[in-house]
């Protein structure tokens, strides 16, 4: 295949990458122009998501890029969520008299980080995503300098996420070393039949370093500081977008690389998955920071993903997939509602803080609601058809382990429904500490839209979802 062609495939993040740096040089000149570098962001991820949804499909640059259903998919819902992101994050920190026009261009390359992610077709475009994704991150987490627990965040973030990379990289270092290969179709024959152990090791490396990109545990323990330290639209944007493209280019890994040898790497998917649901549902019923609440929600919900994924079944990540679209959309409105809520110009972040929220800000307590819902698997709301079709694809799979993984997320899912209904009934019938101040449209627009979309309109949107859904999982797979 010829470079013109290669750059074809790679249209959506070349788009992204001149959008970057075009808008860097743009923003360097005229630092108050704010609300065109935000719209000029928005539109750069609006074409190339248009891009990766028609672009043509392939395999480019050597086969280290791949143009599939599965990468168009993601790209586009990492495009939406990362758009979404940008007016939340800027009209945030305006408020608060700081201008940061570096701000949508990070998300930007953040963007591009996660579109080659989930196009990565080696181990080496594999690594230049995750890093570039990571980078933008690390900044974002710390971006608001005057904040010392953002400057801590940041800081946690960076030291944590550096040695994950190095688990990240030992692990491709020690597969390209025993496989002779970093491409995932040359990998996937040099362990067809059976894997060497060194091949094992680096598997288990490498998962190690992905598990730490989607905060599952064991490798969470930087999720709830971060969350909680870190500006609340830079955590509207961390718990979606980055955690589709590490499922995604997980399910990649395992199944174009080592389908092969499943039986190797599902066990340790299952141990990973349950100690996830387990953490987060345990260790969110003593929270009363909000943040750190939903950051053990978002460790137990990764749980149901990779529980979708051990499946190992096309069903398994096809469910996978429609779990993260769905839980993209509840955690980027609760999280808009967060940066809603101010009290004489103090956030209002705490379990206390949200008393009484009904009686004052009645559409905001009612979106709220709706992902507190969703989120403990309540039907009709999207997070139970979400988990509908994890525990589907896991217990179809005539595996004795897999299946009692699945009973097990079901006890998980009942311990963590105290933390959502508590959040309810102070919402509900507590009294009110208080007035609120003036909600801004932005985040109303956000919140309210996406309650809408966890009920009813997921009912609708299924319908597009499942079928799109089910293509990226047979690209997968091939």
């Amino acid at each position: 295949m010829n470079f013109s062609a290669d750059i074809s495939l790679a249209l959506p993040e070349v788009i992204l990458a001149i959008s970057a740096l075009t808008l860097l040089v743009f923003g360097a000149f005229a630092p108050r122009q704010t609300n065109a570098l935000m719209v000029a962001s928005m539109a750069a991820l609006a074409a190339a998501g248009y891009a990766a949804a028609v672009g043509p499909m392939g395999r480019g640059f050597a086969g280290g890029m791949i143009a599939d259903n599965a990468s168009a998919f993601a790209q586009v819902a990492i495009y939406a969520a990362s758009a979404l992101a940008i007016p939340l994050g800027m009209k945030w920190f305006e408020r608060r008299d700081v201008r940061n026009f570096e701000f949508p261009i990070l998300i930007l390359l953040a963007a591009l980080g996660m579109g080659m992610m989930v196009s990565a077709g080696d181990l080496i475009s594999l690594y230049m995503g995750v890093e570039l994704q990571s980078l933008a991150l690390y900044v974002l987490a710390a971006m608001h300098r005057d904040n010392a627990k953002a400057s801590e965040a940041g800081l946690k973030y960076f030291v944590l996420g550096a040695l994950s990379s190095g688990l990240l990289l030992y692990g491709a270092s020690l597969i390209y070393g025993f496989a002779g290969s970093t491409k995932f179709v040359d990998i996937a024959a040099a362990v067809h039949g059976a894997a060497n152990t060194g091949v094992i090791f680096g598997l288990v490396f490498l998962i190690c370093g992905l598990a730490f990109k989607v905060s599952a545990a064991p490798f969470h323990m930087w999720t709830p500081d971060v969350y909680e330290g870190a500006p609340t639209p830079v955590v509207a944007f961390f718990a979606a977008a980055p955690k589709l493209a590490a499922m995604v280019l997980f399910a990649r890994v395992l199944t174009e690389g080592f389908g092969d040898v499943i039986w190797q790497w599902r066990q340790i998917l299952v141990c990973i998955s349950l100690f996830s649901i387990a953490v987060g549902a345990f260790g969110g019923l003593a929270q009363q920071n909000l943040k750190r609440l939903w950051a053990y929600s978002s460790i137990a919900n990764v749980g149901y993903a990779v529980l979708g994924l051990a499946s190992g079944t096309a069903e398994g990540v096809q469910a996978m997939l429609v779990f993260m679209v769905l839980y993209m959309v509840d955690v980027t409105g609760f999280f808009a509602c967060l940066t809603a809520l101010s009290r004489d110009g103090k956030p209002m972040e705490t379990v206390a803080d949200m008393a009484g929220l009904f009686k004052t800000r009645p559409a905001i307590a009612l979106a709220m609601t709706a992902f507190s819902l969703s989120a403990l698997g309540l039907p009709p709301f999207s997070g139970f058809w979400a988990k509908f079709y994890v525990f589907k694809a896991a217990i179809a799979v005539s595996d004795p382990v897999i299946q009692g993984a699945a009973i097990a997320g079901l006890v998980g899912s009942v311990v963590a429904a105290f933390y959502y209904l508590r959040l309810i009934k102070v919402m509900w019938f507590d009294n009110a500490e208080g007035g609120t101040d003036p909600i801004p449209g932005e985040a109303r627009a956000i919140a309210i839209g996406a309650a809408l979309f966890s009920f009813p309109v997921v009912l609708a949107a299924l319908v597009y979802i499942d079928p799109l859904a089910k293509a990226a999982a047979l690209a997968l797979g091939q």
